[in-house]
């Protein structure tokens, strides 16, 4: 099936995903691209019909220095809808003929906007309206430099006290541009002014949706691996997951998952993993304990890179192993071909920002690359053009269940980084049944406002194992053992995080209980940081 799209180009804001995830949420396909594309890309990408429409990211530069990227000529001339979001809005302004200059008051934060000119794009879109009758809009700031100066053609649509010209539009061409930024959630109207321009403006087709996805995915796997097979690395967690079952549902036995258990996963989540894969879903699934192999080699390391390195290697040559070994065949196989992974796009995404340098501080990920080359393997990265929201909803979709699939997210290296220094079996297993309890307890308490499971309300929760000791008293005996640190975080985006506000009862219920069931611990914590200063994690 072909989707009707947008197309992002990025100039390397930190939240130009959250664009592309707001028009997903619309039901309408978009990509995201670096903005330094030629014209010559840009016409051959939209050749196909399919384009609708084109928005450009905000960023940290300048437009008007010499040095600064701007938006391909050809967005401006393809004669399709095109919105600008901060530094998109400059670039629109600075190329189309307008004046952009360095602000004497720069806005960072919250600002009322008023909105102008009543645009296809915000009529009827208001968050109160002021006692003159003027339509407002509570918004998100990230700027210095303005458009002091509209390009021809173009008239106000918004405006600040600070900033004169906060939104403007030429609706002949269908241009339009924002200098705040409706992408993000701090901006009450930001989702509904991004849906008027797929779905009102654009008029894009919203068919994005996960139920329906299936048959299209099932197809281009069937079609990209043929009568060959295929090798997966089945860490438990969701992304590995959720591409096991698609490949699974595409392909059935030409797949099989390898399983790694390093022996820092959570309580019975080992046997979680094959009884949903091999018991359910009726994959093969070949399990293979290396926990007493992690643990020897974690022995006396403390240093949290240190032990991340450690976990990461043993990792890749333990499954390097078993890939070996499927890749020469036996009696009833002819041996994998390709490797699939979990890549999901922000992986594609800040890969791809990376290489350009678009972006600061951004990340490359581990899963664009690397270990197909080293195991003589073709690549199949069936998620890679999903985000992690979408990811769940396509894992219900294919029966996984909804506890399995909204998992709260857990570290690669697993318990390893939340045990804080040396990692030692005794430690791992007393971390596994305090964690547990505390998740346990999560799911049983729900808030009287909301009705929800406070595991619901919280982004992450887990416990961390201290290598302290202190004293207590149990009975009329003393005791002498470990602590524990309780943390829950509520965000948006895991870029910043509050620590969670959980009810006194419920961390009273967890204490007794981590005190009283898990001998060897005897005093509980909770973690009361936000990020920033703290991380989520602890390592």
């Amino acid at each position: 099936m072909q989707h009707q799209k947008i197309l992002i180009l990025d100039f390397g804001s930190q939240v130009t995903q959250l664009i592309a995830r707001r028009v997903r949420e619309a039901h309408v396909f978009c990509e995201v691209h670096p903005c330094d594309v030629t014209d010559e890309w840009v016409r051959e990408y939209a050749a196909d019909g399919q384009l609708k429409g084109i928005i450009l990211s905000g960023s940290h530069a300048s437009v008007y220095e010499e040095t600064t990227d701007k938006a391909p000529q050809a967005v401006f001339d393809l004669g399709i809808p095109v919105l600008g979001i901060c530094y998109g809005m400059q670039a629109m302004a600075h190329q189309l003929g307008g004046k952009v200059e360095g602000g004497h008051k720069r806005e960072f934060g919250f600002a009322a906007v008023r909105a102008r000119g009543h645009t296809k794009l915000l009529e009827g879109i208001q968050d109160f309206a002021t006692p003159e009758g003027h339509g407002m809009l509570d918004v998100w700031m990230s700027h210095g430099d303005k458009v002091t100066e509209l390009p021809p053609g173009f008239k106000l649509m918004a405006s600040t006290e600070s900033c004169p010209i906060a939104g403007m539009a030429d609706e002949s061409r269908g241009f339009y541009a924002v200098q705040f930024h409706p992408e993000v959630t701090h901006t009450k109207q930001g989702a509904a002014l991004l849906e008027r321009f797929v779905l009102g403006i654009c008029e894009t087709r919203p068919d994005w949706i996960m139920g329906d996805y299936i048959s299209e995915a099932v197809a281009k796997i069937r079609e990209q691996v043929g009568d060959e097979e295929v090798i997966l690395g089945l860490s438990g967690g969701v992304d590995s997951s959720v591409a096991a079952a698609l490949i699974h549902r595409a392909i059935g036995d030409q797949l099989t998952c390898v399983f790694v258990d390093h022996g820092l996963l959570r309580l019975n989540e080992g046997d979680m993993v094959m009884d949903m894969f091999e018991g359910k879903l009726h994959a093969k699934v070949i399990r293979v304990d290396a926990s007493e192999l992690f643990l020897s080699k974690l022995a006396g390391v403390s240093e949290p890179e240190a032990k991340r390195k450690i976990i990461g290697g043993l990792f890749v040559d333990v499954f390097k192993a078993e890939a070996a070994k499927l890749k020469a065949g036996n009696a009833s196989s002819k041996g994998a071909t390709f490797l699939a992974q979990g890549t999901i796009y922000p992986d594609v995404i800040e890969s791809g920002g990376a290489k350009s340098k678009k972006a600061v501080t951004i990340k490359s990920h581990h899963n664009v690359g690397g270990l197909p080359e080293q195991l003589g393997l073709k690549l199949l990265e069936p998620l890679r053009e999903l985000f992690k929201d979408e990811v769940r909803e396509l894992g219900v979709a294919l029966g996984l269940p909804p506890e399995m699939v909204y998992r709260h997210p857990f570290p690669g290296p697993g318990l390893g980084v939340r045990i804080l220094g040396e990692v030692k079996k005794e430690y791992a297993d007393l971390l596994r049944r305090a964690d547990a309890i505390f998740i346990e307890e999560l799911r049983n308490f729900r808030d009287d406002a909301t009705g929800k499971t406070w595991y619901d309300l919280t982004s992450q929760a887990f416990t961390v194992f201290l290598p302290v000791k202190s004293v207590g008293v149990m009975g009329d005996g003393r005791t002498y053992d470990y602590v524990v640190a309780l943390r829950a975080v509520q965000t948006s985006d895991f870029m910043t995080a509050d620590w969670a506000e959980l009810p006194y009862a419920l961390l009273k219920k967890v204490s007794g209980r981590i005190i009283n069931e898990v001998r060897g611990i005897n005093r509980v914590t909770y973690d009361v940081s936000s990020k920033p200063p703290a991380t989520i994690e602890w390592e």
